[in-house]
């Protein structure tokens, strides 16, 4: 099988292997399992390092055609956007010419355009990951908007299967709830946790405004001045991470918070086992892979009411859904760390939950979509 892939992730090509986004990449080379030659069209740029959230892909025989990055949001980008259209438009068309299945990566703005030229090749078979929120009653860009709709539409996109997170009401039939993995069945075990002590929470994801990293230091702090004898690590990288140093430092909050930086999933792992709860506030997610890793080892998430988030966390049986106002998220925090024995059980339940989704079952959805 010729396999195209069409994606915005941006990749490094270093010391001859291509490299991208590491949770992208690993599960990208899961499809690859399955499939002969890989094409792969997406923006590139030649580097001599990468860093611990990069990760190579592994095929042997995978091209890579080069997409000049684009965007549409300003006056400029979308006049330069015009000038490089031609390019991208040939090497994506080219690309679905030449493959046997086209696997489209959305939303994106590569993923706009592969919804585009996918229409005229309606007699092959297509996949399309939706990696971000599917929910239909949340506010997005007009451009996510337009891809749901191209997708949705069984006349335009014909042949396709397109992957959501979630389960949501009134979909067409070429919709199908989907999940990802990142732990193996070799790697359950049943971790216990002691909440009568310190409690220690994780933060992992990019630092950028999106997944709202301050409001979870400001959470922690608020818990600390009320009590709780709490602490808090930040895994990750992102434009925001000075910003968030300064914070801690000038509120003298070094002693119980601390950013780690990025961190590979072995070393994640290990965090998981140790922590009692993770935290994101993020305002935007699809499938929240540091959500459901945490909840593989018995950590209870904190997490917004976002995606297919209150689904995960069973609308609060196994999770604490944030309302995103500090202070009543702080109440609500401090009257269910009062009651040890129910964190214990929606530690066990949010453990229960995530071992369902391991690697090797995610690798059967897959075949059955390929083979």
């Amino acid at each position: 099988m010729r396999f195209a892939v069409i994606t915005h992730v941006n990749h490094k090509l270093a010391k001859s292997f291509y490299y991208g986004y590491a949770p992208y990449v690993r599960e990208m080379n899961i499809w690859f399992k399955y499939v002969d030659k890989v094409s792969i069209v997406a923006p590139l740029k030649r580097e001599s390092s990468f860093s611990k959230m990069e990760i190579p892909y592994k095929h042997h025989k995978l091209y890579f055609k080069k997409a000049p990055t684009f965007s549409l949001i300003s006056i400029k980008e979308i006049i330069d956007t015009i000038v490089k259209f031609p390019v991208v438009l040939f090497r994506v068309w080219k690309a679905m010419i030449w493959a046997n299945h086209i696997h489209l990566r959305c939303p994106g703005n590569m993923g706009l355009l592969g919804c585009f030229v996918q229409v005229f090749f309606p007699s092959k078979p297509k996949t399309v990951k939706y990696a971000g929120n599917w929910d239909p009653n949340s506010k997005q860009p007009w451009s996510y908007k337009l891809q749901k709709w191209i997708i949705s539409n069984t006349f335009l996109s014909k042949n396709m299967r397109v992957l959501v997170y979630g389960e949501w009401p009134n979909q067409t039939k070429n919709i199908i709830p989907f999940f990802t993995a990142s732990f193996s069945e070799n790697e359950i075990e049943s971790v216990e946790k002691d909440f009568s002590n310190t409690l220690d929470i994780l933060f992992v994801g990019s630092l950028v405004e999106g997944k709202q990293p301050l409001f979870a230091i400001r959470l922690v702090e608020k818990l600390k001045k009320c009590g709780k004898d709490v602490r808090l690590k930040i895994f990750g990288e992102g434009q925001l991470k000075a910003d968030l140093e300064n914070y801690i430092q000038l509120n003298n909050l070094s002693d119980f918070i601390k950013v780690c930086g990025g961190v590979s999933l072995e070393q994640l792992k290990n965090e998981y086992k140790k922590s009692h709860f993770s935290v994101l506030p993020s305002t935007s997610e699809g499938w929240p892979k540091a959500v459901a890793e945490a909840m593989f080892f018995g950590c209870i998430p904190i997490a917004t009411k976002v995606s297919c988030v209150p689904w995960m966390l069973g609308n609060g049986d196994r999770g604490i859904l944030l309302s995103e106002r500090l202070d009543k998220d702080r109440n609500t925090i401090i009257e269910i760390l009062n009651n040890t024995a129910q964190l214990r059980i929606m530690s066990e339940k949010a453990m229960k939950w995530s071992h369902n989704y391991t690697i090797e079952y995610f690798e059967k959805e897959i075949a059955k979509l390929l083979l």
